[in-house]
This record gives structure tokens, sequence and C-alpha cells, in this order.
């Protein structure tokens, strides 16, 4: 393997390390809120979930989903606490309470360090309700929505930039489900309206909701047909598992989203060809993460509306050492495209399918998918780098030969910081990688971090919140301008070198 500054793929944006919080499961309460837990601030937030969320470096938090967005009004959000209504969430089959919404969410955002990404309805609502929250959320004007928002507490906007046109709209599953045509146009149609508010508002239009979507291709070429002019970015997402045992494919899912990013990519550019548009679209991967689909069905959801509960135990996935090196595989995909893909957002943060797990009343532990994500987006600065690699393939059923080592690189031309992060996708053999530096001047590894366990299986739970932790792959050596390090099988590791 080789890396050099000079072989650059573009600039690594900070909202590359976003997340995702959606009014799901026990997402919010019991999760980020729970104002009876030892750890509670005076607002109710749990101090020791805080200090995971600013330890794990998220940087944009999209919110409020994901499909509760497409049967939410935003009205019932704000206001005082006893006087916000409780609705059904038909999207998960729960009640909604609305006791956490846009003050106190953003209040938490300050404590955690993040960005709001505020998603807009375009399900059951329009154009009109999506202007009337930019207005409520960040005109600074003297207007009859932003009286409300000075006396609901917040004298100053909230400054939201970066705003989502509705949530998956490909999807059946999709409360106001459109087709292609009709999303484009009322997704153009709410951008247009929008900008004439903030012309410097960043915003994001629904993609397929996955590559496996039998639209997929042609809603994206359709849709940026209308909107091409009108938004910024176009969503992607994609979520990966482990299918009936096979091992070896799992461990290539990044191989995927490879395809899926420059699928996407190139459908983007074609419209700006035949526009003959001087625009580039970027790419927010605004859900991504290993999730077990498998593992949840419509029909464990609670049928009878009277008896929908409040937040309760949904998606809450449990992830081995497998799936955390297949995670970092994933983030190392990002940053191999880090030209287009400028944003994105980790599907989702605190108990739901997330990387930081809470017990009612008890304690907050880290997932191993935590450890990844957390140095990934410590490290990874200035620039992703294009790496040459020469390696040996493996056989898959579902990606045909994939390379056995999957790496990228970044480096920071300030600072002279570079790292490199690299998988080892074979389950039986460790592997000897050697990597050209010497483009890089006098460089010596400064830290190093590797996920792996004799047991792939191996999970972090409330009985045991500590069994994996990431440990330091001491055969990292820089010599004579090389970097050699061994791999072990089913291995994410990350090197610091200055």
């Amino acid at each position: 393997m080789s890396i050099h500054p000079r072989f650059t793929i573009g600039r690594i944006h900070r909202n590359l390390f976003g997340g995702f919080v959606e009014h799901l499961g026990r997402h919010i309460y019991d999760g980020i809120y729970e104002p009876g837990h030892e750890t509670a601030d005076a607002d109710g937030f749990r101090r020791d979930v805080i200090d995971l969320v600013r330890e794990l470096g998220v940087t944009t938090i999209r919110y409020p989903g994901g499909n509760f967005v497409s049967g939410f009004r935003w009205e019932d959000s704000v206001g005082p606490r006893e006087e916000r209504p409780r609705r059904l969430d038909l999207a998960w089959h729960s009640t909604e309470t609305n006791e956490v919404g846009l003050h106190e969410f953003t209040s938490w955002l300050d404590k955690v360090g993040s960005e709001l990404m505020l998603a807009v309805n375009l399900g059951t609502r329009g154009t009109q309700e999506a202007l009337d929250l930019l207005e409520y959320a960040n005109v600074p004007a003297k207007t009859a929505l932003t009286d409300q928002r000075v006396a609901n507490g917040r004298p100053d906007p909230f400054g939201v930039k970066i705003w989502c046109l509705g949530n998956e709209m490909d999807g059946p599953w999709q409360l106001g489900h459109r087709s292609a045509d009709d999303y484009g146009k009322i997704a153009s149609q709410t951008a247009k309206a929008m900008r004439q508010v903030d012309p410097d508002l960043e915003l994001v239009v629904c993609g397929s909701s996955g590559a496996q979507m039998p639209t997929f291709g042609e809603w994206e070429r359709t849709v940026l047909q209308h909107t091409y002019d009108d938004v910024d970015y176009i969503s992607c997402h994609a979520y990966y598992q482990e299918h009936d045992g096979d091992t070896a494919s799992f461990l290539a899912s990044a191989v995927d989203m490879d395809r899926f990013i420059d699928s996407v990519v190139q459908t983007a550019d074609h419209v700006r060809a035949v526009k003959r548009s001087e625009k580039q679209i970027n790419i927010s991967f605004d859900e991504w993460n290993v999730w077990y689909l498998t593992r949840f069905d419509d029909e464990d959801k609670i049928q009878d509306v009277a008896e929908w509960p409040v937040a309760p135990r949904l998606l809450e996935d449990v992830y081995s050492v497998l799936d955390a090196v297949v995670f970092g595989n994933l983030m190392i995909s990002l940053l191999k495209h880090a030209d287009r893909v400028t944003s994105a957002s980790l599907a989702q943060l605190v108990n739901v399918i997330a990387p930081i797990m809470t017990e009612p009343g008890g304690i907050a532990w880290r997932q191993t998918t935590f450890f990844p994500f957390a140095i990934t987006s410590r490290l990874a600065r200035g620039e992703a780098l294009a790496v040459t690699l020469d390696v040996p393939t493996y056989a898959t059923a579902r990606y045909g030969e994939v390379p056995l080592v999957d790496a990228v690189a970044t480096h920071d031309a300030e600072s002279g910081e570079a790292a490199v992060f690299l998988v080892n996708r074979s389950q039986t053999e460790s592997l000897e990688v050697r990597v050209d530096v010497s483009g890089l001047g006098d460089v010596d590894v400064r830290e190093t971090h590797m996920i792996a366990d004799d047991d792939i299986h191996a999970t972090n739970t409330l009985e045991q919140p500590e069994r994996v932790v990431p440990s330091a792959n001491d055969t990292a050596r820089v010599g004579n301008g090389t970097l050699t390090i061994t791999l072990p099988p089913v291995s994410w590791t990350a090197v610091d070198i200055a």
C-alpha cells in the first residue's frame, strides 16, 4: 500500500461525522432524557449520555426523523410542556408526548456541542408548514411566529442552516409516499419558497431509501431533474447486516456502499450534464449503520392504538466485534468518497441501533461500534488521500471477488498529522501490511487503536459493559519510509502518524 499527500480525494468535511436522533423507541425518553436519573441535569438530560455523545465526536445531528417526521406537526413540540398534545406516532406504533421538542432538543445540542440538521414534513404536510417552521426557527424580524418563539423562551433565532426536505419519500411505508415526479415537484416548490426566506440555506432532497429499491437510480434522476437548481445535497440511506451466516459477504458490506455512492454520483452528474449546469450536487449520507432489520418486523408493532406505549424498546440491536469491524469499514468508505459525501449521519445515537446504550435508572455504556466512530472522528483531519492497494482477494456470494484489506488515509497539511485506517476481512489469517509513507517525510507512529477479538461475536452489555474495548496494535513500526503493521483476522485498525 502507498500513500502520498499529493494524491488527494477531497477535503474532509466535519459534517461527515454527523448523527441522527429520531423520536423512536427509547432514543429520546429513557435515552438522552430521563429527569429522574441520578445524573440528570436541571433540564432532565442524562449527563452520562451527554459525556458519551461528546466523546463520540458527533458534529451535526439530524432531527426529528426519520419515518417519524412524515406524521409530525412541529407546532406540537413548542410552547408550555403542560399544554403540548399527546399524539399517535403511526411510523412506530407509539405514543409521542412531545415533552422534548425543538427548544429542549437544541439546548441538548448545545450541551453535546453539535449542530442541528432539521427535517421538515413533506409527507402529510407541505410547503406552508415548512415555511412556518423556518420562520419560527430562523427569522430575526418581529412576526406572529417569531413572537411565539420569543414567548417560548428563545429571543434569538435558532439559526438552522441544514434542512432535509422530507424523509424516504420513495418508500411505500412512508406517510405521504409519492412518486418521484410528485415528490420532485413539491420538494422543488418547498426549496424555492424556503430560499426566498434565506437563500443561504443548505437543502437536502430525498434520494432512494436504499440501493435495493426497485426505483433506485430512476428516482434520483427524476427528483434531481426537478430540484437540481434548488438543493445542495441528495440523500443516501444504507443499512447492513449478516444474512444467513454469510460472514464473508457481511465483511465486504463497504463494497456495496462504494458502489451505491458511485451510482448516485454518476446519476447526479448525468443530470448536471443534461442541464449544462456548473453546479455540483453532493451526497448527504444521512442514514447509515449496521442494522439487523430481519429481527424487526411490522408484525412486532402493537396493532391496537389504545395500547400504543410511550418509548417502547424498539430496534435495540446489540453489536459484536464483527459488527464493529464492518462499521469501521463503512466509515472508510465514506472517507474514500470525501469529495462528494460531504455530510453523513450515523443512524442512530442512543438505544435505537446505537453506539450508546442506557438502562433506565442505571448506567450508560459504549457498544462496540462506538469506538471506530469516536476514533475516526478524532483522527481523520484535513484531506482524504487516495491509496494504492496490492492485496489478495477472496470470494463472496453477494459481491464477487473483493480485497482482503480495505484502507484509506488522511493528511492535515497544516499540522503534518496523518492517519491510516485499515480493515482485515480475512476470517482466518493475520496479514502484514507494508505502507509506503515516504511522501509524508520523517514520520513515526504516535498512537494505534484496534478492534479485534478471538471471539468475533463478543459484545458489550449491561452486565459486561466493557467486555470489548480498543487495544493498541503494537506491531506498527515506521522504518526507511515504510509503515509495517500486522492486522489480525476480522479487525479494524487506526494508526496515527506524524
